[in-house]
C-alpha cells in the first residue's frame, strides 16, 4: 500500500485546501524510484558528490541528492543537443519543470518528484518557513547555465567567479534554503566555498573540452555532425598575461607555452577562496568576526537579521551548516594534485584519499 506525499501548492504552504484546488500526489514508489535515479546519476557521472552524500545525516540526502542530480543535468545539456535552440528549449523544460512542482504540479521526472518531496519535507519540519528561496536559486542555476551553454569565453578572473558564484555557490545555497539556514555566516562560507568549486570544475574540464569531441553517427554508423568544437575556458585575461593562445593548446596540449602558468594563476584564486573559508570558520567559531565583509549582503535572498559573530546562534548555525561545506574537500584534493602534476591538468589522477579526507573533515569539523 502506498502513502501518499502530497505537494506544497502555490510557494507558500496552503492553510486550508478548497474543494476545487488541483491535487498531485507523488507515491512511495515514485519516490523510491526517483531517489535511486538521482543516486545512480551521481554514482556515475559526480563521484565526489556521490561520496559527500553518503557520509551525510539520512535526512539531509534527499535535497543533497536532488539538487546535485539537477545539476548534472543541466551541465551535460549542451554535449545532448544538436543546435542552440533545442538547447534553450530544454532550458525552459527544466523552467517549467521546476515552477511547477513550486505550484504542485511536478511532472513525472524523476529530479522533480525528489524536488516536490524535499518541498513536502520542508513543510513539515519547518511550516512557517517559504519555498521560496529554493526556487529562486534553482532558476538562477538554470539561467546561468543556459547563458554558458555554448562554453563562451570569460573575458576575466572576475568573470570566472562571478559564474561560480552563480552555479557551485547557488547549489549551496539551495543546500542551507533546504535545511532550512539563514544565515549571513554561512552564506558567506558557501560563497567562498563554491567559488573554489566553480573555479575548480572549469579546470577539471580542460583535458575534456580542450579536444575536439569524437563525430555524431547515425543508428546505422554513418557520421552526420562533426561533433563539438574544441573550447578553451581559461579567462582570457590570464591567458594574455601568461601569453597562452589556444590553437596552442589545441595543437600541443600541455606543452603549449604559457599553459602551465596561466592554470597555476587559475588555481591560485581557486585556493585562495578556500584559505579565506577557513580562516572565516576559524575566525567565528573563535567570537571573532569573520574579518571582511560578504560582498552579496544585501542582494535578493541575502537580507539577514543582525547577526554577531560568536553568538550562540552563530555557533549553531555553523554546526548545522558544516556538512554543507564539505564540497571544499574535494576541490582542496584536486588543486594538491594538481600541483604536484606542476599544474598540469592533462596528468591529474583520481584520489584514493578522498573518501579518507572527507571523513577526516567530518570527524574534526575541519575544512
Amino acid at each position: 500500500m502506498y502513502r501518499a506525499i502530497r505537494t506544497c501548492r502555490g510557494l507558500q504552504w496552503p492553510t486550508a485546501l478548497s474543494h476545487s484546488s488541483p491535487r498531485c500526489y507523488v507515491t512511495d514508489a515514485d519516490v523510491d524510484k526517483a531517489r535511486q535515479y538521482c543516486v545512480s546519476q551521481l554514482r556515475q557521472s559526480d563521484y565526489d558528490s556521490y561520496l559527500i552524500r553518503n557520509l551525510l545525516p539520512q535526512s539531509r540526502r534527499d535535497a543533497y541528492d536532488t539538487f546535485r542530480a539537477f545539476n548534472l543535468e543541466l551541465v551535460r545539456l549542451p554535449e545532448l543537443v544538436s543546435n542552440p535552440i533545442i538547447g534553450q528549449l530544454r532550458m525552459q523544460f527544466w523552467r517549467d519543470a521546476v515552477n511547477n512542482t513550486f505550484a504542485g504540479k511536478p511532472p513525472k521526472e524523476p529530479i522533480m518528484i525528489m524536488l516536490s518531496k524535499v518541498i513536502s519535507e520542508l513543510a513539515d519540519i519547518a511550516p512557517h518557513s517559504s519555498p521560496n528561496p529554493i526556487r529562486f536559486w534553482l532558476l538562477r542555476l538554470i539561467n546561468t547555465r543556459e547563458k554558458y551553454m555554448d562554453n563562451r569565453p570569460f573575458t576575466s578572473l572576475a568573470k570566472l567567479e562571478e559564474y561560480a558564484e552563480n552555479t557551485y555557490s547557488t547549489l549551496m545555497y539551495s543546500t542551507l534554503a533546504a535545511l532550512p539556514l539563514s544565515s549571513m555566516h554561512m552564506d558567506h562560507l558557501a560563497s567562498h566555498v563554491g567559488k573554489a568549486c566553480g573555479i575548480v570544475a572549469v579546470l577539471r574540464g580542460i583535458p575534456f573540452l580542450a579536444a575536439p569531441s569524437p563525430p555524431v553517427k547515425s543508428p546505422g554508423g554513418a557520421d552526420v555532425g562533426g561533433g563539438r568544437n574544441p573550447v578553451l575556458l581559461l579567462p582570457l585575461d590570464v591567458m594574455a598575461e601568461t601569453g597562452l593562445k589556444e590553437e596552442d593548446v589545441y595543437r600541443q596540449g600541455p606543452q603549449a607555452d604559457g599553459f602551465q602558468d596561466a592554470v597555476f594563476k587559475v588555481a591560485t584564486r581557486a585556493n585562495d577562496h578556500l584559505i579565506t573559508a577557513r580562516e572565516m570558520l576559524k575566525n567565528l567559531r573563535a567570537g571573532q568576526t569573520p574579518g571582511h565583509e560578504y560582498e552579496h549582503q544585501g542582494e535578493e535572498q541575502h537580507i539577514y537579521s543582525q547577526t554577531t559573530a560568536g553568538d550562540d546562534g552563530t555557533v549553531r548555525d555553523l554546526r548545522r551548516g558544516f556538512s554543507v561545506l564539505l564540497e571544499s574537500v574535494p576541490t582542496g584534493d584536486y588543486l594538491t594534485r594538481l600541483e604536484a602534476q606542476n599544474f598540469d591538468p592533462f596528468t591529474v589522477k583520481s584520489s584514493w584519499k578522498l573518501p579518507w579526507r572527507l571523513w577526516r573533515a567530518i570527524k574534526t569539523q575541519q575544512l
